[in-house]
């Protein structure tokens, strides 16, 4: 477990969640909130998340929406047991299981679920400077490929299940040659930090089994105005409902 000295607490959807994180280690903030937000998970639904670490998508999905059957699965056995801590202190429902998903635990083996979330390492196994601390190390940087994490969240998935994931702008081709074959009705959402800058993020969510075309929305805008002006939070509106009301983010055909 962490030492209560290394954590921080952070608070999420405006305060509703405060969650438990490592000062020093791998951090969740705006990209698992809008990962939750995307989930269009009904009351009496299930719900798995690979790769919880902390908890903050799960437990953002699940204030959202009551009556969820979450299980996170995260494979940095600190992080696991965190993640149960913080849903326990928050009130919010969610089992976590520690194990890899290339080598998928048991207990999930037997499992299928109406939706499936994941936020993958962003960056490849060859890229940029290794992260001195060993878990943000591993959180950030891929390890398992990435075509391993959608087809092990298309195996949990029930027929006709949807799939929903985060991940840089310039891995969307990984992403939705993961899903080719196997998944449609696909819908890709960019994200960018404000008006005419390149979309540094996508979310993409597909349903297994269709076969509907691609659909690219219009991109999500995360900060209002050209640059930024004041030392204050500058969202769009859309931005400020997601991340500080815990608002729906509608992409779901």
């Amino acid at each position: 477990m962490f030492a209560p000295s290394d954590l921080t607490e952070d608070g999420f959807l405006g305060g509703r969640l405060r969650i438990s994180q490592p000062k020093a280690g791998y951090r969740s903030a705006m990209d698992a909130v809008f990962l939750a937000a995307a989930c269009d998970a009904r009351p009496g639904q299930s719900v798995l998340e690979l790769g919880c670490g902390a908890g903050v998508a799960s437990l953002c999905l699940g204030a959202r929406v009551p009556g969820l059957a979450q299980i996170g699965l995260e494979v940095q056995p600190r992080y696991a047991a965190l993640a149960q801590a913080n849903a326990q202190s928050n009130g919010v429902a969610l089992d976590v299981v520690q194990g890899d998903l290339a080598q998928m635990p048991s207990e999930l083996r037997a499992c299928s679920f109406d939706h499936v979330i994941a936020n993958p390492p962003y960056f490849p196994p060859d890229s940029g400077t290794a992260a001195a601390d060993l878990e943000r190390e591993r959180a950030n940087r891929e390890q398992t490929p990435l075509a391993e994490w959608i087809d092990a969240g298309l195996r949990r998935l029930k027929p006709s299940g949807w799939i929903t994931v985060i991940q840089q702008a310039d891995r969307l081709g990984d992403v939705l040659a993961g899903l080719q074959g196997r998944a449609g009705a696909i819908t890709v959402l960019p994200i960018a930090a404000r008006v005419g800058r390149p979309a540094g993020r996508v979310i993409v969510q597909a349903r297994k089994g269709a076969r509907a075309p691609l659909v690219l929305l219009a991109p999500l805008i995360v900060h209002a105005g050209p640059h930024h002006t004041r030392d204050a939070e500058d969202f769009s509106e859309i931005a400020h409902a997601i991340l500080r009301n815990g608002q729906k983010l509608l992409i779901q055909r």
